[in-house]
């Protein structure tokens, strides 16, 4: 499962505010996308990787790339953060 290395991850961001700004510091590793967020949402984020060249991997739902993230809601996106 892609998600099991957010899970274990001891610094991470959670939510499309707190990934776009790790994304454009250059700290995010890896950023991870919910499939059935709003596109309006992620694509600024997925672009903004792309132009870094930051791995963006797909998560299947909100609920589960929060349940990953260790949250009781779903979020749009994630990012494993540079120690």
């Amino acid at each position: 499962m892609p998600l099991s290395s957010l899970e274990g991850a001891r610094k991470k961001t959670i939510g499309t505010k707190q990934t776009l700004k790790a994304v454009e510091k250059g700290l995010a590793r890896k950023v991870y996308v919910a499939l059935d967020a709003d596109q309006h949402v992620i694509k600024p984020l997925i672009e903004k990787c792309q132009d870094k060249g930051i791995p963006v991997a797909v998560a299947d739902t909100m609920k589960a790339l929060g349940k990953a993230c260790g949250i009781e809601v779903g979020c749009a996106s994630a990012a494993l953060v540079e120690e």
